[in-house]
């Protein structure tokens, strides 16, 4: 047999508003009520239906996760993803809420999705784990209010929006300066993405480096489409570069993998740093030098902001830098001891 609000009120002696105010924490109720309440809510084994309640606050304990657009096999795969869902799902827990995710294939599905999170009231705030100068899902969120925090580096809007990051152009330039200090000169910078935040800020980190360096920085080798593929090969037959900067581990994999199609080795012939130190770094051969950005700090750090700015307390900071560190392996060599 069920257990009723009204089982409960009547063996304590109160009415069903008054069992339904200790429920929701009501400062008009006393706290020897409360205490008398919760312990016949005990003794009968009560459950309150917390979909009812959230429903009457408006609420939903509840927030989403905003992925950008998965628009390949590569980006569907890329762990890095997965592990700051699985981040910001466990600090979620903590605050009793649980995680939604969005995702689709391109950003007028996404923002359609995200519309009907909001408008049937699924999540209260939402959680962007990207940045892109021409995302329609951002200017929605600001357009209407609504709470989210953004792992990534705002395009515009820096000064109101909250946001938690790495240093990502310092990230750049460490991962180039590592290059440097052992001995490359002639160095790339590859990349899959020319529209993310992530890729201005590293790129500008390795000219910076470069430039310091008294050495030539070069145009972003941008491997998009098949024919860019083609024109690598070209590049690596017509001038002898050492070592390239890629834009994360997963994409570092492919590159890898081009440069051995193309007859070199790495590192003997081609050097190779990357970002996330995700699990990918250690699951193939060579084993991959990596910058880590504590990608479970980012995650539980974004889901805090979020949960602060919910509960009508001011973030800590509008913006939050993580630390990194660069992890090495397999996939530099030192030409100054050639």
């Amino acid at each position: 047999m069920t257990v009723t609000v009204k089982d409960v009120a009547k063996k304590a002696g109160v009415a069903t508003s008054t069992v339904s105010r200790v429920i929701n924490d009501h400062p008009s109720i006393s706290d020897a009520t409360k205490k008398r309440v919760m312990k016949v809510m005990e003794e009968l084994g009560y459950v309150p239906n917390i979909a009812a309640q959230n429903l009457g606050k408006r609420k939903s304990n509840a927030i989403g996760v905003i992925l950008p657009p998965l628009d390949s096999k590569e980006r569907m795969g890329n762990p890095f993803f997965l592990e700051i869902i699985e981040a910001i799902n466990e600090e979620a827990l903590t605050h009793n809420l649980t995680t939604a995710v969005a995702t689709a294939t391109n950003y007028e599905k996404l923002l359609d999705n995200v519309k009907k999170m909001h408008s049937q009231r699924q999540v209260d705030g939402f959680v962007l784990i990207y940045s892109d100068k021409d995302d329609p899902v951002i200017a929605y969120l600001c357009e209407k209010n609504i709470p989210f925090s953004l792992i990534g580096q705002p395009y515009r809007q820096e000064d109101n929006i909250v946001y938690v990051d790495n240093d990502n152009q310092l990230l750049g330039k460490h991962a180039t300066d590592f290059l440097i200090e052992n001995g490359h000169q002639e160095i790339l910078f590859i990349t899959n993405t020319i529209h993310e935040n992530i890729f201005f800020e590293r790129y500008f980190g390795y000219q910076k480096s470069m430039m310091m360096n008294g050495l030539p920085h070069h145009q972003s080798l941008n491997l998009i489409k098949p024919e860019d593929y083609e024109a690598f090969g070209d590049m690596l037959a017509e001038k002898k570069y050492t070592a390239a900067v890629v834009i994360d581990d997963m994409f570092a994999v492919r590159v890898i993998q081009l440069v051995q199609m193309y007859g070199y080795k790495v590192p003997e012939d081609f050097s190779v740093v990357s970002f996330n130190n995700s699990i990918i770094a250690t699951m193939v051969h060579p084993y991959l030098t990596s910058m880590d950005i504590s990608v479970q700090e980012l995650g539980k750090l974004g889901l805090r902001q979020l949960v602060k700015s919910l509960g009508d307390e001011e973030a800590s900071s509008l913006r939050m830098v993580i630390p990194h560190k660069l992890i090495r392996r397999e996939t530099v060599i030192d030409l100054n001891q050639v």
